[in-house]
């Protein structure tokens, strides 16, 4: 996500931020919903239910973060009436947010924003960082599955995904999976994917779900004819990188998934612990 994009992201959700008179921050679901990107106060009603029974697992009270309440709204002939609204905290907030799409930016924002008991836009950023970086091992992990598991139904060879795998790090990287991994100080055991840039990893995932799907199309079905689609696709996407500055194989390693994963997840189970409260 782009830096300017989280930085508009981040003034609208504090532009609808308020504070109660004893200094606990909250938004109004409603305007919550528009943020998110929900059409229907009555979809976004589904959706705060949900939360509710979330908040609930985590031994918080609804009443604590959930508060209903009438406002007031103006109308466009001049009149106002009263609606239902429901005063909400952070960390309701949070699990709203957790029930929505995270491919769309808003709410991949949010889920982030609300996770962070600090404001500081530095912080958010990082963590939007470091979940787009999970987010794309996860996918690489679900396309490599995908491939592997195809490899094996056309040839009936389970060894032939390793190396078509790495004749296709050598088409990206311009060295073996082993140089890269000496390179990049990679332990021994571990995926290279797991010290990848995100940049790199969606590479990856890119030119295997190219072979995916060229290989049920074009029906390849021997380990030659697989490994040459994807090393097309390989230095396909290597061309693209290097014409937009990007040598991957220079790039450097980045932190190990696993213990990124780790952090990330135990941030998260802090999160509904010590939530701030309306009540």
């Amino acid at each position: 996500m782009k830096k300017e994009i989280i930085k508009n992201l981040a003034g609208n959700f504090e532009d609808n931020s308020q504070t109660t008179e004893t200094g606990i921050e909250f938004w109004f679901a409603r305007d919550l919903q528009q943020l998110l990107g929900y059409s229907e106060w009555r979809n976004f009603q589904k959706v705060i239910l949900k939360s509710k029974t979330a908040c609930e697992i985590t031994n918080n009270l609804i009443s604590d973060h959930f508060v209903d309440v009438n406002k007031m709204v103006s109308l466009g002939s001049g009149s106002e009436r009263e609606i239902e609204d429901i005063m909400l905290t952070r960390y309701a907030c949070y699990l709203i947010a957790q029930n929505g799409d995270p491919r769309k930016e808003n709410i991949a924002f949010a889920q982030n924003y609300f996770a962070m008991q600090t404001r500081k836009f530095e912080l958010i950023e990082q963590r939007i960082k470091d979940w787009e970086r999970l987010q794309a091992r996860q996918k690489l992990t679900l396309s490599e599955k995908d491939l592997s598991e195809l490899i094996y139904e056309k040839t009936g060879n389970d060894r032939n995904f390793g190396l078509i795998r790495s004749k296709g790090d050598q088409a990206l990287f311009g060295k073996s999976t082993q140089q890269m991994k000496t390179k990049l100080g990679v332990p021994k055991g571990r995926a290279l994917a797991d010290y990848l840039p995100t940049i790199t990893i969606k590479a990856k995932d890119f030119a295997t779900e190219i072979t995916v799907f060229n290989t049920k199309e074009k029906d390849l079905r021997n380990e030659r004819s697989i490994s040459a689609e994807h090393i097309t696709n390989n230095r396909s996407v290597r061309k693209i990188l290097i014409e937009r500055g990007i040598q991957p194989e220079n790039l450097p390693a980045e932190e190990d998934i696993k213990k990124l994963e780790r952090r990330v997840t135990t941030e998260s189970k802090k999160i509904g612990k010590n939530p701030d409260k309306l009540n």
